[in-house]
């Protein structure tokens, strides 16, 4: 009996152990796991941001993974993406997420969704509210060509209201109702557009994979014993079969001076404005044109590009820019980086002011190829990845907006009623650039309104201007520059 009680006690002290054990230890928790997007966008940009090193939370200096995962899961993957940004807005205003890679490839090589309307949006007044937009082209059989919409209308309402600071962005849905001025004006003294009477409003709604092509428009105009070729070049292509073809129909034309419009050209890939400045030139092969530097984590794509001598190359040692403020990226670099051989005489307003590019970061085991990628999400990154410089490293003298000075000033005013089809002789800029070429006119040198900066460091924004925006520095894809990393 006895052996019968100590048996019972130990058989119960033996279960009250077991259970005071069990509540002393409970099943262990699973620790958290960091999401895929999100480990994404902070692995893309640790690696390859430009500004890696002075963003602290882009450190490699996480004390374990539970802290690191509580970091990156607190936010979506786009808050994510800004809040590790270098003073996003100030310092960096160019890097951006993409949260349908697919899309982005599309429109990089110019198919997107769209109405077929560019346009530029300016104060009414200088500084003030009210804004009009004025269109800069019309892609040939889109909507906006179908509904009657030309360059150099001016637009006042969007969606029945008066367009100003507010409402703007809506001329970027994909459906909206616009309305144009009957008539417009502008005095380049006092910088005030004036528009008569409205048109019946028109509604535009955007179409899948509508095709825009790079070159514009060409023409050549002959002026005494001068044949002056005009290309109007939209947007740097990941392909230079547009500029080569165009450069061929130039050349065989016997063209010796040329005016290269970059209004609307918002940049594009690095590639392709190398291959522009060999067909502008070609007396220049195997010179250095372009630098590019990469963050301390990528020094080996750390690159000097080097001009070519295509077939079609003019051999110019002088040509004429029309730039405004939506001339960006990649058109600064053309410009900046010709100005160490040739004459460079630009007729318009300063540039947009950016400096620096970028690459698509891609979750996939490289990280530059889409190769392999993490098809359970769509995310894709296009931080600044490195800085561009001329052969020389000199900066550029800048103006207020941190752009390139025009040579020859034409007020924002000035397109106001006047723009009508490229190659027309009423617009301000070509005009006053085909003067330039035959010694009508006579270029200033451009006076530093005020930094003349370390290039590359910085991307300063637009101050207090007539020019506003244009639908290319509305978008992220439109004031950019690519590069493919070298390396396989």
């Amino acid at each position: 009996m006895k052996f019968i009680n100590k048996l019972f006690f130990v058989s119960v002290t033996g279960a009250m152990l077991l259970i005071s054990c069990n509540r002393n230890n409970p099943d262990p928790v699973e620790p958290e796991k960091a999401k895929e997007e999100n480990d994404f966008v902070w692995r893309g940009l640790n690696s390859w941001y430009y500004w890696q090193e002075k963003v602290p939370e882009l450190a490699d200096s996480f004390k374990n993974s539970a802290q690191y995962v509580s970091t990156i899961n607190s936010k979506t993957p786009d808050a994510l993406f800004y809040s590790l940004l270098y003073q996003y807005g100030t310092i960096d205003r160019n890097s951006w997420i993409i949260s349908d890679i697919d899309k982005q490839l599309a429109n990089s090589n110019g198919v997107s969704k769209s109405n077929g309307m560019d346009f530029t949006i300016y104060s009414k007044v200088p500084n003030g509210d009210t804004k009009v937009g004025i269109v800069n082209y019309v892609v040939p059989n889109s909507p906006a060509y179908t509904a009657g919409i030309k360059r150099g209308d001016v637009i006042t309402r969007v969606n029945g209201a008066i367009l100003n600071n507010f409402n703007y962005g809506q001329l970027l849905s994909d459906s909206f109702s616009v309305t144009f001025a009957q008539s417009a004006s502008g005095d380049a003294s006092s910088g005030v557009i004036t528009t008569t009477g409205e048109k019946p409003a028109i509604t535009l709604t955007a179409v899948d994979n509508l095709v825009e092509h790079a070159v514009a428009a060409q023409q050549v105009f002959t002026e005494g014993n001068k044949k002056i070729g005009y290309l109007v070049y939209n947007a740097f292509q990941n392909s230079n079969s547009e500029l080569v073809t165009a450069f061929g129909n130039l050349k065989s034309q016997g063209v010796t001076d040329l005016i290269l419009d970059l209004r609307y050209n918002g940049g594009g890939f690095v590639d392709t404005a190398v291959s522009l400045g060999g067909l502008i030139t070609g007396q220049f092969s195997n010179s250095p044109f372009v630098i590019m530097d990469f963050n301390k984590k990528h020094l080996e794509e750390n690159e000097t590009k080097y001009l070519g001598s295509e077939a079609g190359s003019l051999n110019l040692s002088k040509i004429y820019v029309l730039t405004s403020g939506g001339t960006a990226s990649a058109s600064e670099l053309t410009i900046d980086c010709l100005r160490r051989y040739i004459s460079v005489i630009t007729v318009g307003e300063e540039t947009y002011g950016k400096f620096v590019g970028s690459n698509t970061i891609y979750d996939s085991p490289t990280m530059y190829s889409s190769a392999g990628r993490n098809l359970s999400h769509n995310w894709a990154l296009q931080p600044i990845t490195f800085a561009y410089y001329n052969k020389d490293r000199v900066a550029p003298q800048v103006g207020s907006k941190g752009g390139l000075l025009p040579n020859y000033v034409i007020q924002p005013a000035q397109y106001a009623g006047q723009l009508k089809e490229f190659g027309d002789r009423s617009d301000a800029a070509l005009d006053s650039a085909i003067k330039l070429a035959t010694g009508q006119l006579q270029p200033s040198a451009a006076s530093v309104i005020a930094s003349t900066k370390s290039r590359g460091a910085y991307s300063l924004a637009s101050g207090a201007d007539s020019f506003i925006a244009s639908k290319r520095t509305m978008t992220p894809l439109g004031t950019d520059v690519y590069t493919k990393p070298k390396y396989k």
